[in-house]
């Protein structure tokens, strides 16, 4: 089982951290993020630190010990620096261009795909074949990507389709003749 819930939480410079009652909150720069914790934790303050302990020596409270410390640090990261992920179009034709909140990807279907951009994340194109997902919430860049992803995954004879930067694609030999 994991230790990761022993190490405190270090708050940076211009980070504030508030806990009222069974919610904690985050204030950076970049925004704000609250948290809901949960009863099986006990979650403290000390200076410039975090602490979270299990209550009690349950399994489901040393589980949440850990995750509950994931998720402060990760809110904590948000606020301060922000989480960014880029993605890559490969295929004849696929182009991505954002117009005011809406991502307009051309993906090879009859129509294009037009996805709201949810509130809290920033969506750019430097080139056409290019997606960058930026925002606070580690969470919702990784889920907006995903939803992204799922219109046309990389197929494995080609590599067409929308991927990660750097995500090795399992390749396929084709049909011989």
């Amino acid at each position: 089982m994991s230790r990761v819930g022993k190490y405190p939480v270090e708050i940076p410079a211009g980070v504030q951290v508030a806990l009222a009652g069974e919610i904690i909150t985050v204030k950076g720069k970049l925004g704000e993020l609250s948290l809901a914790l949960t009863d099986k934790v006990d979650t403290t303050i000390d200076g410039n630190k975090v602490v979270v302990a299990p209550r009690g020596g349950s399994a489901p409270a040393r589980m949440m010990w850990g995750t509950t410390r994931a998720l402060v640090a990760s809110m904590i990261k948000g606020v301060s620096t922000g989480y960014t992920k880029s993605m890559e179009i490969t295929g004849t034709g696929y182009r991505a261009a954002v117009n005011g909140d809406t991502l307009v990807l051309n993906l090879g279907f009859s129509h294009d795909v037009n996805y709201k951009i949810p509130a809290g994340i920033k969506i750019s194109c430097e080139k056409p074949t290019a997606i960058k997902v930026e925002g606070v919430d580690k969470r919702l860049v990784g889920q907006v990507c995903a939803e992204i992803r799922t219109w046309r995954p990389p197929e494995p004879y080609k590599g067409k389709g929308v991927k990660f930067d750097g995500e090795q694609i399992l390749r396929k030999e084709g049909k011989k003749k």
